[in-house]
């Protein structure tokens, strides 16, 4: 690893993000996601540990590409798309590990409640509401188990029978019910900040309550199940069920950083030495939604740039792929 790209890793932010290394001819040697993007860099140059095939990587670095993303979800996808279009050398898996799912709301008399089905949209059923997509299928199952606990939707059909009339009974849920209990959760889904509060509150006071009460495992479990929750509920703009393309860039201290969305998914990624005047075409076409996404982004491309000195070199390969 050169030293110019050592000097530029002390300047990437705390927070999550996605992080490149590109070599002296600027091939792309890797792409990975990072809880901590500072942290994460700065130990390629430390005790690899359990990553020794990554040595040899290492002594290539010559500079470093980074997108800071609002929650670490965000740069799951992040990554994943970017490892789905082009996979650099040193990557062994395209797209990552995690299964990519939607949940469901169904609202209707008969079996109201929440499904968790894959993201392809193969297994969805036209009468439900569909939110996501979110990856990690066992994770998103553990949030759904969560969202029900709180609120019962599952047991406020019109005719429960056998144990499910019993629970509902117990829990005080009829049909009438159902509209509401079904708004609170699309409220939570669609990400309404005091529907997630109120949500989150619920929960951590039933944890509390169970601790209190020496019921560790029923506490341990809505632990987790608060934390799949902050998982499906934190920002995320880098995989979306509508399925728009879009164009998205941003401009800073000469430095032009592109991305692409294709089919909900912002999938391209890349950066190009150009003036001002020469951005504004890219930055007009910007959709407003992604205005302050990538006005950050290229302000950090900008400060890595100046960090490693690598930039002019950058700019003469910016079309040779992501």
């Amino acid at each position: 690893m050169s030293a110019s790209a050592r000097a530029a890793a002390a300047v990437l932010p705390a927070g999550p993000g996605v992080y490149r290394f590109r070599d002296a001819r600027g091939r792309a040697l890797y792409v990975g996601r990072a809880v901590s993007l500072r942290r994460r860099v700065r130990s390629y140059w430390g005790d690899l540990g359990d990553r020794p095939h990554l040595t040899a990587m290492v002594a290539q670095i010559d500079r470093i590409e980074a997108v800071s993303c609002d929650s670490e979800h965000e740069a799951a996808w992040l990554e994943r798309n970017l490892l789905e279009r082009q996979l650099p050398r040193w990557n062994r898996t395209a797209g990552g590990q995690e299964v990519a799912v939607c949940i469901g709301l169904d609202q209707s008399a008969r079996s109201p409640g929440l499904s968790v089905v894959h993201a392809d949209g193969r297994s969805r059923a036209p009468h439900l509401q569909y939110f996501g997509p979110y990856l990690g299928g066992a994770r998103v199952r553990l949030a759904v188990a969560g969202l029900l606990r709180a609120c019962t939707l599952d047991y406020a059909g019109d005719a429960p029978r056998g144990a499910s009339r019993d629970f509902a009974r117990e829990r005080g849920v009829a049909g009438a019910d159902r509209p509401r209990l079904a708004l609170s959760l699309a409220a939570v889904l669609g990400r309404d900040q005091a529907a997630v509060d109120c949500l989150r509150e619920q929960l951590t006071q039933r944890r509390t309550a169970a601790a209190e009460s020496q019921a560790f495992e029923v506490a341990s479990r809505i632990h987790a199940e608060l934390a799949a929750i902050e998982w499906i509920t934190c920002p995320q703009q880098a995989a979306a069920l509508d399925g728009t393309d879009a164009d998205v860039a941003g401009w800073a201290d000469g430095l032009l950083v592109r991305f692409e969305i294709r089919d909900g998914r912002l999938c391209g990624w890349r950066q190009y030495r150009r003036s001002r005047a020469q951005a504004e075409p890219w930055l007009a076409r910007t959709p407003r939604a992604w205005q302050d996404f990538a006005g950050r982004s290229a302000v950090l491309a900008a400060r890595l740039a100046q960090g490693s000195g690598a930039v002019s070199r950058a700019s003469t390969a910016a079309g040779r792929g992501d």
